[in-house]
């Protein structure tokens, strides 16, 4: 074997979307998420919302992302292409880590969702009250023509 380390391709099955890529690639090169949304430019919550494929990044964005993550912007797109590599071997507890950090902001970001839908429908209904009682629940809803 030459002097060169072999390398192999990071795969997971989460591989398998833009925001999965995003966060794949972020784990591999060891940045947090506070890291990257500052040298992107953008807010901690894009980023999130970007590998949470709730959302995706304009095509500049995608392109300093790559940059910054050392990959592709067409791996980051497709798939295809230079992708993060990883040691062969066990994932470093530095990306573990990381991956763990990345549940966490998950969490935190469900939990505060949970906590405004909650308070949407306090509102709603100490407003329904005020007018005498339920009003109709086929009237509009939010998300819905």
């Amino acid at each position: 074997m030459s002097a060169r380390k072999m390398f192999a391709r990071m795969t997971d099955s989460s591989d398998d979307t833009l925001g999965g890529r995003l966060s794949t690639a972020r784990d591999s090169a060891g940045l947090s998420l506070a890291d990257v949304a500052n040298r992107v430019g953008v807010r901690k919550d894009s980023l999130l919302s970007w590998e949470a494929d709730r959302a995706e990044p304009r095509p500049s964005k995608l392109i300093d992302l790559a940059g910054i993550l050392g990959v592709s912007p067409m791996w980051l797109m497709t798939g295809l292409g230079a992708g993060p590599i990883e040691e062969s071997g066990d994932l470093p507890l530095e990306a573990l880590r990381m991956q763990l950090q990345r549940l966490t902001d998950a969490h935190r970001e469900s939990g505060r969702l949970i906590a405004d839908i909650a308070r949407q429908i306090d509102r709603y209904e100490a407003n329904t009250a005020g007018e005498g009682g339920r009003r109709d629940l086929d009237g509009p809803v939010m998300g819905r023509a």
